[in-house]
């Protein structure tokens, strides 16, 4: 099993990024499958979480991000829109085989996870 994320970079505050994860060894449509953000100095905090057409947001990014999955592809995506200096930040992807909804945020259920691609916002 593996995730690979990529599609971060450098863009202005206001800009866009889609990061994406690619998935092997699995099918992406079998299980729930994460973002996770840790910014310099902090906590690897939960993003976003999909998992049988249920999609999650943290509030800091609901209504600017947008988690898809391609299933032909075995990939997740992440659509980055608005984005702030506070979304700074290495953006990590992960998988969980089973996890409540409601705790989608915590991360000692997901058991593989891929690494992480660097996001730089600029203001």
């Amino acid at each position: 099993v593996q995730l690979q994320a990529s599609g971060g970079g450098l863009v202005q505050a206001g800009g866009s990024l889609r990061l994406s994860c690619a998935a092997s060894g699995f099918a992406v449509d079998d299980y729930g499958v994460g973002w996770f953000r840790q910014a310099p100095g902090k906590e690897r905090e939960g993003v976003s979480f999909i998992n049988v057409g249920r999609k999650f947001y943290a509030d800091a990014v609901k209504g600017r991000f947008t988690i898809s999955r391609d299933n032909a592809k075995n990939t997740v995506y992440l659509q980055m829109n608005s984005l702030k200096p506070e979304d700074t930040a290495v953006y990590y992807c992960a998988r969980a085989p089973r996890l409540p909804f409601s705790l989608w945020r915590a991360q000692s259920y997901y058991t593989y996870w891929g690494k992480g691609t660097l996001v730089t916002v600029s203001s």
